[in-house]
C-alpha cells in the first residue's frame, strides 16, 4: 500500500510499505480522511522528541474497518465507520494510575510514536475506535481528535461564564477553542497575523479580532490561550493578562523554545501558567459535540489532497495558507 514516510527529520516521501496486519486486539482501518496538524510539522522537522524514525505520521483520522483481530470483543465489525482516538496509554505507570494517561510515562500515539494514518490503511487498537454517526463525513470524523484536545484544554483552563478570554491563533485549533469558549459564555478576542483568517473568527462569535494584541480595544484579559507555540505570541499573551489572570500553553513549541516572563509579575499579580497536553477522557465528549453540531468542524476544512500531494500540502500548512488541510487517499486536491 502507499503511505507517507518520514525517513528522518527533513526527509519524507510517499512510498510503498507493507500492508498492516491486525494484532489480536487490533483492527485495520481504511483511512477516509486524515488531518494535517501542527504537530506533524514538528515531527517532520525533528522537533517532537517522542517520535522515532522512520515513521508514517497522521493522528487525526476516520475511516472504515476492513479487518478485525481474533481477540477483539468490542463488537466492532468489518464495514463499520469509525473515528479513532490516537492515544496509546500504557495503563500501569504512576500517571496512568492517577488518571492522567496523557502524561503516561510510556506515552504513545498513533501517528506520533507508531505508524499512523497518512496511508491507505492503518492498524489500531480496537479499544480506540468510536462508531462514527451516519450524519458525519470522514472529514468531520477526522476533526474529532482536534476537538477532543480543545475540550481537554478548556477543562484545564477552568473557564467561567462572562470571562474575557484572548485566543492567540485563528487556525483550526484556535477556531475550535473559540467555539467551545463562546459556548461556555466567555467573551473571546482573537489575534492572528493572517488577516484573512479573522472573518471566520468573527463568524464563530469573537467579540474582537486583530492582527496583533496591540490593536485590540481591550488588553486586560482574565485568561489567554496560545495555540501557536510561538514564544513572541506567548509573551504577548502574558502581557495582556489582568491581575490574577491565567495563561494556557496549548500550541506545540519546539522543545528548546524559551519565553521571557517576569517572575515578579507572576508572584505579584498571581498569574497562573497552565499546560494542556493532547487528549484526556475527552474524545467521547468531543464526538458528541461534533455529532450534535455544537462545534462546526465542516467549515474548517479548506483543502483536501490525495496521498501523492502530501509534501505540497505540508508546505501550504507550514506557510499558513490553509485552515485545515486533510489527506484522503483516494481524493484529488481542492484549491
Amino acid at each position: 500500500m502507499r503511505a507517507v514516510v518520514i525517513e528522518k527529520p527533513g526527509s519524507l516521501s510517499v512510498q510503498d510499505v507493507p500492508e498492516p496486519v491486525p494484532g489480536p486486539a487490533d483492527v485495520v482501518v481504511d483511512v477516509g480522511a486524515c488531518g494535517i496538524c501542527g504537530t506533524d510539522l514538528h515531527i517532520a522537522d525533528g522537533e517532537f522528541p517522542p517520535s522515532p524514525y522512520p515513521l508514517v505520521p497522521g493522528h487525526e483520522f476516520a475511516g472504515t474497518v476492513s479487518a478485525v483481530g481474533d481477540s477483539v470483543t468490542t463488537g466492532i465489525a468489518v464495514g463499520d465507520r469509525v473515528a479513532v482516538d490516537p492515544s496509546l496509554f500504557c495503563g500501569h505507570c504512576r500517571q496512568c494510575r492517577r488518571g492522567r494517561g496523557n502524561l503516561c510515562e510510556n506515552w504513545g500515539a498513533t501517528g506520533d510514536t507508531v505508524d499512523g494514518a497518512f496511508a491507505e490503511r492503518v492498524a489500531v487498537p480496537a479499544s480506540t475506535c468510536y462508531p462514527l454517526p451516519e450524519q458525519l463525513s470522514f472529514a468531520e470524523g477526522a476533526l474529532v481528535e482536534p476537538v477532543s484536545c480543545a475540550v481537554h484544554g478548556v477543562r484545564r483552563l477552568g473557564v467561567e461564564a462572562g470571562e474575557r478570554i484572548l485566543v492567540l491563533g485563528a487556525g483550526t485549533m484556535g477556531l475550535i477553542m473559540l467555539q467551545l469558549l463562546v459556548a461556555g459564555g466567555a467573551r473571546v478576542s482573537v489575534v492572528d497575523r493572517v488577516a484573512e483568517k479573522l472573518p471566520m473568527a468573527e463568524r464563530f462569535g469573537a467579540v474582537a479580532v486583530a492582527t496583533s494584541v496591540d490593536e485590540l480595544p481591550r488588553r486586560a484579559f482574565d485568561a489567554a490561550v496560545d495555540v501557536t507555540g510561538a514564544p513572541p505570541a506567548i509573551e504577548d499573551a502574558v502581557r495582556s493578562l489582568d491581575r490574577g489572570g491565567r495563561i494556557e500553553i496549548f500550541g506545540v513549541a519546539a522543545e528548546d523554545a524559551v519565553v521571557r516572563l517576569s517572575p515578579f509579575r507572576i508572584y505579584n499579580d498571581e498569574i497562573t501558567v497552565v499546560g494542556s497536553m493532547a487528549v484526556l477522557h475527552s474524545y467521547g465528549a468531543a464526538l458528541e459535540l461534533v455529532a450534535d453540531h455544537q462545534v462546526d468542524v465542516a467549515s474548517l476544512v479548506s483543502h483536501t489532497f490525495g496521498l501523492a500531494d502530501f509534501p505540497h500540502a505540508l508546505d501550504l500548512v507550514r506557510t499558513g495558507q490553509t485552515v485545515k488541510a486533510q489527506i484522503a487517499p483516494a481524493a484529488g486536491a481542492t484549491p
